[in-house]
């Protein structure tokens, strides 16, 4: 229902040849995306790699329900300018309906005599020869306009319809995820610190710099990866997300602080950007939930914000593998996006924070895509 109702109103949307900036393009390959999510959730139960099938499985969800908000704001766009364009003609619409509904009223022999006799009969013949084109073209462009609103509510309504269930999908999905981080045992290990000092180290500490200098003084939690150097600006965002605030810019209170801000949607899933070993996860300070990766000797990317984590000290993780949940919304969920825009809906914040050192460094020029929305 959704595909024949996206394909319907691509047809009559002007400007809808653009794969940018059409709805239906947009939508129709989020239904794809949604089924093919579908089939990966059923799927991932019996894989031999059941954590990162779910972890596609999620990626899968949330590309597509993002593909989807887009064909929906775009959708209810046009229909509020179709409205407006509707409700400023209102008057001439009026007087439009008026003339048509009174010439089907009329019968037809009525319609051929004139008060002045044969000549003004005539005569009134050749004017309404040339306004009913003019009549019959505007009365052709109003029913296209009537059609295009109904089709664009009805898109939406349908949208909204596969929003639901592919929200549904997307919470099955992270159920499923966070139970098989929860069963996992089999993940190697290159380093496990001791529990004690790491626990005087996380009590002790009053500031991000020096709980990462102690970490130092722990020991290295991994080799140097030979090449690790060579992935700056090529590193995936952890999560989908948009830029709020950038490297040592100051937030409404005035505070700043050496890393990057980005807006999340609630539930969203975030991923290791580089193979590393997690050298640190829990709660730390004002920070929330953290998880700190050690991708190379003297190199610590720190991740504050996160609602769930998974994984514990030592354990080496691979480039996308699944790090944990932002936090859920109230709801359980995200609001239907058909009414947001820019950053609207994305209540949830990841920190990320790049230490070389002693020292942070701006993140943003290691990964490929920092822009803001």
């Amino acid at each position: 229902m959704i595909r024949a109702c996206l394909l319907a109103a691509s047809l009559l949307i002007p400007g809808a040849a653009s794969a940018q900036t059409d709805p239906s393009d947009l939508a129709d390959r989020a239904v794809s995306q949604l089924e093919e999510a579908a089939r990966s959730l059923e799927q991932a139960g019996g894989a031999r790699n059941r954590v990162r099938a779910l972890t596609s499985t999620v990626q899968a969800y949330e590309e597509a329900l993002a593909a989807l908000r887009s064909g929906m704001r775009l959708a209810a766009r046009e229909e509020r300018i179709l409205e407006a364009e509707l409700a400023a003609r209102d008057e001439d619409v009026s007087r439009l309906l008026g003339a048509l509904t009174t010439m089907g009223r009329s019968p037809a022999p009525l319609l051929l005599l004139h008060p002045a006799g044969p000549l003004g009969t005539a005569r009134s013949g050749m004017i309404a020869s040339d306004i009913a084109p003019e009549l019959q073209a505007r009365a052709d462009a109003l029913r296209d306009e009537l059609r295009k609103l109904a089709m664009l509510r009805a898109l939406q309504q349908s949208a909204a319809n596969q929003m639901q269930e592919g929200m549904l999908g997307a919470q099955q999905a992270r159920t499923a995820l966070s139970q098989a981080m929860a069963d996992r045992t089999d993940l190697p290990k290159r380093y496990t610190s001791d529990p004690d000092r790491m626990r005087h180290l996380v009590e002790t500490a009053d500031s991000l710099g020096g709980f990462t200098a102690g970490l130092r003084e722990l020991g290295p939690g991994i080799a140097d990866l030979a090449g690790f150097t060579d992935l700056k600006g090529e590193l995936a965002l952890p999560v989908d997300a948009i830029v709020l605030r950038g490297f040592r810019e100051p937030d409404a209170a005035g505070i700043a602080r050496p890393g990057l801000l980005l807006a999340t949607r609630p539930g969203a899933l975030v991923t290791a950007p580089t193979e590393g070993t997690i050298r640190y996860v829990g709660p730390l300070l004002d920070y929330g939930n953290v998880m700190i990766l050690e991708p190379s000797d003297g190199i610590l990317l720190v991740l504050a914000g996160m609602g769930h984590v998974y994984g514990g000290p030592g354990e080496v993780v691979q480039a996308g593998a699944a790090l944990g949940l932002m936090g859920e919304a109230a709801s359980g969920e995200f609001l239907l996006p058909g009414q947001e825009s820019g950053g609207a809906g994305r209540d949830e914040t990841l920190y990320i924070e790049l230490r070389q050192g002693e020292e942070p460094v701006d993140p943003a020029p290691w990964f490929a895509v920092t822009a803001r929305e």
